[in-house]
């Protein structure tokens, strides 16, 4: 049996090159069109298709509510988002919404295409093109990576403790005191204590103090 499928795009041009695009597959067929999210959840409940391809950006709100919405109705509905803002939080945004598939507009018709016959067989398994990069971006630690001794030496200047002080604490000389102090501005970008603390606070470096 052809692949029935839903477009919702509100922009017709688009709908257009889709459809052309579908109609020359033989094991794919527009079932219905659509220009908001309204539509969108309204004709995957009528229509059933087996896919159903949601832009982001529709003109009553955002195709992921969509997405939710139909998610939640229909379990083992094909979903591909199609977006013109591809990035990495817009594809876990989808990832999260229940997408099926996501494939952003500059891409070429055939990924589109591809996108839908992974989220008739698989819906309920993700696919994007950049998917495995993303979630490497996404395990990466981010913000500057201080040594464990750089962060006992940080965690001391919160405390107020003066070079002397921290030398004594760590039972080190005051010039590796300098030297790891030096390291931890460089790396947070400060030129002091103060813009050194205030970055560390705001990369939640800093543990809250209990007394």
């Amino acid at each position: 049996m052809p692949i029935s499928v839903l477009l919702i795009d509100d922009h017709h041009l688009i709908r257009e090159g889709l459809r052309r695009a579908f109609e020359r597959e033989g094991d794919c067929h527009i079932v219905g069109e659509g220009g908001t999210v309204a539509e969108a959840i309204r004709e995957a409940s009528l229509l059933m298709p087996d896919v159903a391809i949601i832009d982001v950006r529709l003109p009553d709100g955002s195709g992921l509510d969509a997405i939710r919405a139909i998610r939640t109705q229909h379990p083992v509905m094909g979903l591909v988002v199609l977006t013109m803002y591809a990035g990495d939080d817009q594809l876990f945004a989808a990832l999260e919404a229940g997408a099926s598939a996501f494939v952003p507009k500059n891409a070429p018709a055939e990924d589109v295409i591809l996108a839908a016959r992974h989220a008739a067989a698989s819906p309920r398994s993700f696919s994007a093109a950049d998917l495995a990069d993303a979630m490497r971006r996404r395990m990466e630690p981010r913000g500057p990576q201080l040594s464990p001794r750089e962060k006992e030496v940080l965690q001391l200047l919160a405390d107020g403790f003066s070079v002397s002080g921290i030398s004594k604490q760590l039972f080190i000389s005051e010039s590796t005191t300098k030297t790891h102090i030096s390291k931890v501005y460089d790396k947070l970008g400060a030129g002091n204590r103060a813009q050194a603390l205030m970055s560390a606070l705001k990369l939640g470096l800093l543990r809250q103090s209990t007394e």
